[in-house]
C-alpha cells in the first residue's frame, strides 16, 4: 500500500478543517428592532459576536448583555466558543445595553429648583419613574418574567373588564397588629369593596412575599372563595423585579408589564390600576398606580378608616375611562369630589326641568 503523500495529508485536513466550520446568521433583537449579524464563524469566540454586534449598533461589546446567549444556565462568557453553545442559525438573542452617549445623557444631573417653586408636572420622585419604566435591562426582566413565571388561574379573565391590582399587607389587611383572629385585623369594607369592584374589574391580588402566605392570608380573610366575587390569581415576589434608581438605589418593584406580556389582548396600560401603600412598587408603571394609605393599629382605626369605601366610588367613576394612563391618580379624592358636584349639578337641573311650569299670565283686555 503506497503511503500518501505529504501534500495529500496537507490538503486532507484543510478540507477537514473547512468541514468543521460553518458560518451563522444571527438576529439580535434591541431597542425594540431587529439587527442582522450575518456570515459569522462558529470557531468565533462570544467576543468576536459582541464586536459584530457594536458595528450593527453602536453598543459597546462591554456594555452588551446577551440574555438568553447561555452555557451551563449561565450567561456565555466573552471567551466561550461559539460551537461550544447550543446556537443555530438564525437565533434570536437579546441584548440589553446602552450607547455611551445615552448613558452620558440620563447621567447628568437634573438642574435644582428655586426655593419654594414646584415644578408643574414632575416631582423629583416622578422624574426618576420616567427613567426606570424605560430602561433596557429593566425592560428584559420583565420579559423574562413574561416567559418564565408560571401563574396559576383562579378564574378566568372576563371580556372588556379592566384590571384592578392589589396589594396586600397594609392594604387590605394590617399584619403586625396582634390579634385572635385574621378577620380583626382585615381592612373596613373588604368585602363591600371588592364585591363593588368586580362588577367592572378582573381582580389580582400581587403581594411580595411567599405564595404560601399569599393563600393562607386570602383564605382567613375570606377572599379566596367568595361568592360575591372572584380573584383571576395571585402573583408572589417571584413575579417581581429589581430595579436601581438615584433615590432609592436597589430595590423590588411590581411590574404591570408581567400581566399585560401574559395577557396582551385583555389588558394593557390603559385599563390598568394598581393599589399599593408602597409608592415605590409602581416605578416602572408610575401612570397605574395609586398609593393607599397604609391600614396600621387595626383595633385603634377600625371605625375610622374609610379608605376602600371611598376608592369603591372612584373606582366605579373610572370605569367610565377609555385611558386610565390620562389620569392622575394622585387626585382621586379630588376626582371624586368633582363627579358628585357634575352629579349634584346634574340632578338639580333635572328637577328644575321636571317641576311644574306656572301658567301663563292672561293678557290684559
Amino acid at each position: 500500500m503506497i503511503a500518501p503523500s505529504l501534500d495529500t495529508l496537507s490538503k486532507n485536513m484543510e478540507c477537514e478543517e473547512q468541514s468543521s466550520i460553518s458560518l451563522l446568521d444571527i438576529v439580535i433583537k434591541w431597542n425594540g428592532n431587529d439587527y442582522d449579524v450575518k456570515n459569522l464563524n462558529t470557531n468565533s469566540d462570544v467576543k468576536t459576536l459582541k464586536e459584530e454586534i457594536f458595528k450593527c449598533t453602536g453598543v459597546r461589546p462591554e456594555r452588551q448583555k446577551l440574555i438568553n446567549l447561555r452555557i451551563s444556565g449561565k450567561m456565555a462568557p466573552d471567551e466561550c466558543l461559539l460551537n461550544t453553545i447550543n446556537i443555530k442559525s438564525g437565533t434570536k438573542i437579546m441584548m440589553v445595553g446602552s450607547k455611551e452617549e445615552d448613558i452620558a445623557e440620563a447621567s447628568v444631573v437634573p438642574p435644582k429648583r428655586e426655593k419654594g417653586r414646584k415644578c408643574k408636572s414632575y416631582d423629583s420622585e416622578e422624574f426618576d419613574e420616567e427613567r426606570v419604566d424605560k430602561m433596557e435591562i429593566h425592560l428584559a426582566k420583565v420579559q423574562n418574567r413574561v416567559d418564565n413565571y408560571e401563574i396559576k388561574m383562579l378564574n378566568d379573565p372576563r371580556p372588556g373588564k379592566k384590571l384592578l391590582v392589589l396589594d396586600i399587607d397594609y392594604t387590605l389587611f394590617d399584619h403586625r397588629s396582634a390579634a385572635e383572629s385574621g378577620i380583626e385585623l382585615m381592612r373596613p369594607y373588604l368585602h363591600d369593596f371588592l364585591e363593588s369592584a368586580y362588577e367592572h374589574y378582573d381582580i389580582v391580588i400581587w403581594s411580595a412575599t411567599d405564595m404560601r402566605w399569599i393563600e393562607r392570608k386570602m383564605a382567613v380573610l375570606n377572599v379566596a372563595n367568595n361568592a360575591a366575587y372572584k380573584i383571576m390569581f395571585y402573583l408572589d415576589n417571584a413575579a417581581m423585579i429589581t430595579v436601581h434608581t438615584p433615590k432609592y438605589g436597589v430595590v423590588s418593584v411590581k411590574p404591570l408589564g408581567v400581566i399585560w406580556g401574559k395577557f396582551p389582548e385583555n389588558y394593557n396600560k390603559h385599563n390598568t390600576i394598581m393599589f399599593d401603600d408602597i409608592r415605590r412598587n409602581f416605578l416602572m408603571n408610575p401612570k397605574n398606580g395609586l398609593k393607599i394609605r397604609p391600614f396600621r393599629e387595626a383595633h385603634l382605626n377600625w371605625e375610622m378608616d374609610k379608605e376602600l369605601l371611598h376608592l369603591s366610588v372612584y373606582l366605579y367613576e373610572i370605569a367610565k375611562v377609555d385611558d386610565f394612563s390620562k389620569l392622575n391618580h394622585r387626585n382621586w379624592e379630588k376626582f371624586i369630589k368633582k363627579a358628585q358636584y357634575k352629579k349634584e349639578k346634574r340632578h338639580k337641573r333635572d328637577r328644575t326641568d321636571n317641576e311644574p311650569k306656572p301658567p301663563d299670565s292672561q293678557p290684559k283686555l
